[in-house]
């Protein structure tokens, strides 16, 4: 696998599922300290399938699949 470009792709999708969970976290009224930490983890965690998914996606389109083994 590609892992520079799943860290780059990690480090998008991790950012902008967090902020979702978060807002959604404090539209919603969980707005304690425990419960926006458990949107944080949640949001790290979701984002790994996530990052796997584009990532191999984006390797069969570039055709770079291994990474830096060209």
């Amino acid at each position: 696998m590609n892992w520079p470009l799943f860290s780059v792709i990690y480090s998008i999708a991790a950012t902008v599922t967090v902020g979702v969970f978060i807002i959604g976290a404090l539209v919603t009224g969980f707005n304690q300290i425990p419960h926006v930490q458990i949107a944080v983890v949640a949001g790290l965690l979701l984002s790994i399938p996530a990052g796997l998914f584009f990532t191999k996606k984006v390797g069969s389109i570039t055709g770079n699949e291994e990474g830096y083994n060209t």
